[in-house]
């Protein structure tokens, strides 16, 4: 068996402290938050989502373009190459390897760029979901909202579901993400 330390058990301690020394009338009002449901399933969430799905896809149609270009002076070398002097071919040969060159080159940089981006918006959505949160916790006058870290807890005490339903309320433009 193992010896737990003090240390170890102080933050547990600690919070039972607290709700002890709350007044013996007043019970603490605890609330559970799923903040990936909420990041998720949020109308500034869903918002900031598509508006990265949709740069996304506009990269990606960019790349799929010039691949395909790509790919056609390949196969234009391939048919015409019996008919082509050596310079030729090694000029066009060397025009193809600096194109996937840069095509991958292009490829990386647009990735870099949509992680740069989804990280950007996401770091912006969870502040702003954090401050939702502690405003509807003040609002339903919660002592204490846990999230990450929680293995059960009864749906009771999820607020997920009511702080959801205050967001999808709001007017459409209220819930848009920030552009660049």
């Amino acid at each position: 068996m193992r010896a737990f330390s003090i240390k170890s058990l102080l933050p547990a301690i600690a919070a039972v402290g607290l709700l002890q020394a709350a007044p013996a009338h007043a019970e603490a009002k605890i609330g559970v938050l799923n903040f990936g449901r909420l990041i998720e399933e949020s109308p500034q969430g869903k918002a900031v989502f598509e508006s990265l799905g949709n740069e996304a896809n506009a990269k990606r149609r960019d790349l799929t373009n010039a691949s395909t270009a790509l790919q056609g002076k390949r196969d234009k070398l391939n048919k015409d190459r019996a008919t082509m002097s050596p310079d030729q071919i090694n000029r066009v040969e060397k025009e193809l390897r600096d194109g996937e060159r840069d095509l991958a080159r292009r490829q990386a940089e647009a990735q870099d760029e949509l992680n740069d981006r989804r990280n950007e918006e996401v770091g912006k959505l969870q502040n702003e979901l954090l401050n939702e949160v502690r405003s509807y916790a003040k609002a339903q006058n919660y002592d204490l909202v846990i999230t990450e870290g929680v293995i059960y807890a009864t749906q009771a005490m999820d607020i997920t579901p009511g702080l959801l339903q205050v967001l999808q309320s709001r007017p459409a433009g209220a819930a848009k993400p920030a552009t660049r």
